[in-house]
C-alpha cells in the first residue's frame, strides 16, 4: 500500500486515537423511508460488533436467512455504531422476543423494499482524540477549517483492505487472472473491491503529489456535479469550471477500474491509465477525489487533554482518513 498524501502539508501533530465503543461513535444518516410496505427497517445501536456479526446474530435469533437481511453500509466493529437494518415484515413476531446485551433496537419503520448498500445519505461521527495539548488543539481547529474549504482526499481507509493487506491484494489479482478460485462469492467480491480501491488510492496519491495548494484539475478529468450526481468530461478547464470546483459544486473523480465505467481522456487519462486494469470483469466506478466534511463541531477538555470532534461525511468516506489528514501521518490502526 502506498503512503497517503494530503493537501494540507503541515507539520505532523502528535495525539492518540483509539477505536473503541467510547472514543469512536458512528450514526448512519438514513434515506427517507416510505413508512409503508412489506419490510421493517430497524434502527439499531450496537457496541463492538461489526455488521456481519450483527447479521449473524439476527439470523440465528429470528430464524431468518442472512440474505433476507438488508443493510445500507458496513460499520466498524471497534466502535459504538447506529445503523439501519431491514427484515421482511413477516418476522415481526420473532422481533418482539429479540434480546442481546450488545444490541439495542431504538426504532422501527415500514419501508417498501429491502435496504441495499448505499441506501443512506452519509454518516455522523463523534471521535475523541487523546493527549492533545492546548497548542495542538488550536492547530487542529485551523486544519479543520482548511479541510472544510479545500476538501478531504477521499481515500479508502484501512478497513477496506483487511488486516493482511498485501496478501489480500495479491489474492484479488490471482482471482482476476484465473490463478485462484474462491467458491464464496461474497469473499470474492470483497477481494476484488479491495483491488479496485488500491488503484484508486494510488492514483489519488499521484495526483496530490502533483498538486500544490489545491487539487490540480487536468484536461479530460471526469467531474461529478454534486447536486445532480451526474458525471461529465470537459475537454477544457475553464474559469467557470474552476469557480464551480472552488465553490464545491463539482468535484473531480478517480477510477475504480472495471467494466462499464467512464474513463478520463486527454491529459487526465495519461495519469489514470497507469492505475487501470482492463482484466477486471467486475463493474467499475468513479469515486469523488475529494469530499467536504459538514456540521463540524469541536470541544476541548484541557484538563483531560481530550479533543472531541463531531462531523458528517458522505456515504463511502472514512473518518479515519480525516484523522490521518489532521495528524498529517498514516496511522497503523
Amino acid at each position: 500500500m502506498v503512503k497517503r498524501e494530503f493537501i494540507q502539508n503541515h507539520k505532523p501533530l502528535n495525539f492518540n486515537f483509539y477505536q473503541n465503543e467510547n472514543d469512536f461513535i458512528v450514526e448512519e444518516l438514513p434515506i427517507d423511508f416510505s413508512l409503508k410496505g412489506g419490510v421493517i427497517v430497524l434502527k439499531i445501536r450496537k457496541k463492538n460488533l461489526g455488521t456481519w456479526d450483527l447479521m449473524e446474530i439476527l439470523s440465528k435469533q429470528l430464524n431468518i436467512y442472512e440474505n433476507e437481511i438488508g443493510y445500507a453500509g458496513l460499520k466498524d466493529k471497534n466502535a459504538t455504531t447506529t445503523q439501519y437494518i431491514s427484515i421482511p415484515k413477516k418476522y415481526s413476531k420473532e422481533l418482539k422476543k429479540f434480546r442481546h446485551s450488545k444490541i439495542e433496537i431504538l426504532d422501527s419503520f415500514l419501508h417498501k423494499e429491502k435496504l441495499n448498500i448505499g441506501d443512506l445519505k452519509g454518516n455522523r461521527f463523534s471521535i475523541n482524540l487523546h493527549n492533545v495539548d492546548l497548542n495542538t488543539s488550536y492547530e487542529i481547529e485551523k486544519i479543520l477549517k482548511k479541510i472544510t474549504s479545500f476538501g478531504l482526499p477521499n481515500y479508502f481507509g484501512f478497513q477496506r483492505f483487511g488486516k493482511e493487506i498485501k496478501e489480500n491484494i495479491q489474492k484479488a489479482k490471482d482471482l482476476i487472472y484465473g490463478e485462484l478460485h474462491i467458491k464464496d462469492r461474497k469473499v470474492e467480491k470483497m477481494l476484488i473491491s479491495a483491488y479496485q480501491s488500491a488503484f484508486f488510492n494510488a492514483w489519488l496519491v499521484k495526483r496530490l503529489k502533483a498538486s500544490k495548494d489545491n487539487f490540480e484539475l487536468l484536461e479530460g478529468d471526469v467531474f461529478k456535479e454534486l447536486k445532480t450526481q451526474k458525471l461529465f468530461t470537459p475537454k477544457k478547464i475553464s474559469e467557470e469550471l474552476k469557480a464551480d470546483f472552488l465553490s464545491h459544486k463539482v468535484v473531480p473523480t478517480g477510477l475504480l477500474p472495471g467494466r462499464k465505467v467512464f474513463r478520463a481522456i486527454l491529459k487526465a487519462r495519461e495519469v489514470e491509465s497507469k492505475f487501470d486494469d482492463s482484466a477486471i470483469s467486475e463493474k467499475g466506478y468513479r469515486r469523488d477525489a475529494l469530499v467536504f466534511p459538514k456540521d463540524i463541531s469541536c470541544k476541548y477538555n484541557q484538563k483531560e487533554q481530550i479533543f472531541t470532534l463531531k462531523f458528517s461525511l458522505p456515504k463511502g468516506s472514512y473518518a479515519t482518513v480525516l484523522i490521518e489528514n489532521i495528524a498529517n501521518r498514516n496511522f497503523n490502526f
